[in-house]
């Protein structure tokens, strides 16, 4: 049977590195990809990915359960890293190239819809980046991203719906891509 959070929480009260390592392995991933969408930096999502299990390691007593499950608490420490980092910053690196298809032609549409997808979602102010990415890219409910944003879950559904709208916004007044559809075939 695999651990609850809560249960490998208090396995680190007590000074069970299994306990670490199993919450570590468990919210590693969902975690960086949270810094990465919110900062589009690979180095930033790194540091606050890191920064988020060394403060969970200096301040474990700071989760509470009956506030909110710990993926909550732990993306909202997430979140104000990440913040900081972005507003000390101010900007961005490029994301990294991720390796492409056998179909240059096919591999080239996709990087440039992701980038338009990237740049339209970097451009978004970071209170509704920070909805959009906790609710549609992370698959938090609305109670858990209120939970980690700190807020009620009705300003979660209103930065949603306006992230949504400007993002939409922003990939409709963008150049047009082609389909992704395969090219005709000549015939004789």
């Amino acid at each position: 049977m695999t651990p609850s959070d809560h249960d490998l929480l208090l396995g680190l009260r007590d000074g069970d590195e299994a306990a670490f390592t199993a919450l570590y392995r468990r919210w590693q991933g969902p975690l960086y990809r949270y810094a990465l969408r919110v900062s589009g930096s690979p180095a930033l999502a790194e540091d606050v990915t890191q920064e988020v299990f060394m403060a969970l390691l200096r301040r474990n007593e700071g989760y509470d359960p009956q506030r909110g499950e710990l993926s909550s608490y732990l993306h909202g420490i997430a979140r104000n890293l990440a913040r900081r980092r972005i507003e000390r910053e101010r900007g961005h690196l490029p994301l990294s190239d991720e390796a492409g298809t056998d179909d240059p032609l096919a591999d080239l549409v996709r990087r440039e819809r992701s980038d338009l997808v990237w740049e339209g979602l970097l451009g978004l102010p970071l209170h509704y980046r920070e909805v959009v990415v906790l609710c549609d890219l992370q698959g938090l409910s609305y109670e858990e991203a209120a939970s980690a944003l700190g807020c009620a879950v009705g300003t979660v559904r209103s930065r949603l719906h306006r992230g949504r709208e400007q993002l939409g916004a922003r990939l409709r007044s963008a150049r047009p891509m082609p389909a992704t559809a395969p090219m005709p075939r000549m015939t004789r």
